[in-house]
């Protein structure tokens, strides 16, 4: 099959940052669906994985990554329930595993699901990752209440693609009022497309939170800078509140400034059930399937603001040079 890889942490400017390969066609283990991508989207931890796999010792074959996928499910292995050979499906894939970035791609059926019905795959190929990233973030690390009872959100970052959909299923699924970060008028008209209630700058958070009506939130979440965020959210959270973050640091960070409030520190990686190969796997399957409903329904939007076409190293080092510029609002996707 034709795929894209590297062997070499290199700067996406170097000719051999990401090179086109062939490789066998990818064969089905138990459990796996073998996918004819479509299409998929390419997310900051695509560049992060490019620049860190391979800085001290080269990959011996072709590093394939890609973590989000739309596509055909073309066969099926031994114990897998509910798909079928020209099913279509989504997912965001596993971090132990070969990436989207080729033809062909196996995938654990347990993290899969049907994608929605009516989208293009360009369309659906937006949401899995940041999707799964935000259900997991609000209803399972901060478990915001999914009731009548209100609460405020400060979702910082809230232009990107995590930012995004964390807003849309707060607005949605919850009785929520939403604070978004933003910075630029396109990007603070995006915050407001997406369902915040209020934006707010990053640069002086603090300040331009409060200036909002907000004294303190009930829950903060950071997709953005933890540590250059983290005096702040220590200061806006509210007592016994939650602060989750995707964003690892390498500063030090002193939590006991979240003491005296009785404050909690979450971390949310999306890959954790698939790379440790947890007994609820199953359940971001599931988390999928409810969000395909919900596109469906048009309760939920999909959050493609730019497409590139062409499986090739040329458009994927395109959009990892625009990934890395990290100024994107809503979603970069490449159509196959």
């Amino acid at each position: 099959m034709k795929a894209v890889g590297f062997y070499n942490s290199l700067a996406i400017t170097d000719a051999d940052s990401l090179l086109d390969v062939q490789l066998d066609d990818p064969v089905p283990g138990e459990k796996d669906l073998l996918v004819s991508v479509e299409a998929v989207s390419v997310n900051p931890a695509d560049a992060k994985r490019r620049v860190r796999t391979a800085a001290e010792k080269p990959h011996e074959t072709p590093f394939l990554l890609g973590y989000d996928a739309v596509g055909i499910v073309k066969s099926c292995g031994v114990g897998v329930d509910g798909f079928e050979p020209g099913d279509r499906v989504w997912y965001a894939g596993d971090a132990n595993r070969p990436g989207s970035y080729g033809e062909m791609q196996c995938v654990d059926h347990r993290i899969v699901s049907r994608a929605p019905k009516g989208s293009s795959p360009e369309s659906a190929a937006s949401l899995p990752l940041v999707s799964l990233t935000a259900w997991e973030m609000l209803f399972s690390r901060l478990q915001v209440p999914s009731d009548e009872r209100p609460f405020t959100l400060l979702v910082i970052g809230g232009a990107g693609g995590v930012g995004s959909v964390t807003t849309q299923i707060a607005r949605k699924l919850s009785n929520a009022t939403v604070i978004a970060t933003a910075s630029r008028p396109a990007s603070s008209d995006w915050c407001c497309k997406m369902g915040a209630h209020h934006v707010v700058d990053h640069r002086d958070l603090v300040a331009s939170t409060r200036a909002a009506g907000f004294e303190h939130v009930d829950y903060i979440v950071q997709y953005a800078d933890t540590a250059q965020h983290w005096d702040a959210m220590c200061e806006l959270i509210a007592p016994q509140g939650r602060i989750g973050t995707i964003v690892e640091t390498p500063d030090t960070l002193d939590i006991s400034k979240l003491q005296g409030k009785s404050a909690a520190l979450m971390w949310e990686l999306m890959f954790t059930r698939s790379l440790f190969g947890t007994p609820d796997m199953q359940r971001q399957g599931e988390i999928l399937a409810r969000m395909a409903r919900l596109v469906e329904d048009g309760v939920i939007s999909t959050i493609e603001t730019r497409v590139l076409n062409g499986l090739s190293s040329a458009t994927l080092k395109q959009a990892h040079e625009i990934i890395e510029k990290a100024a994107m609002i809503g979603k970069l996707v490449v159509r196959y």
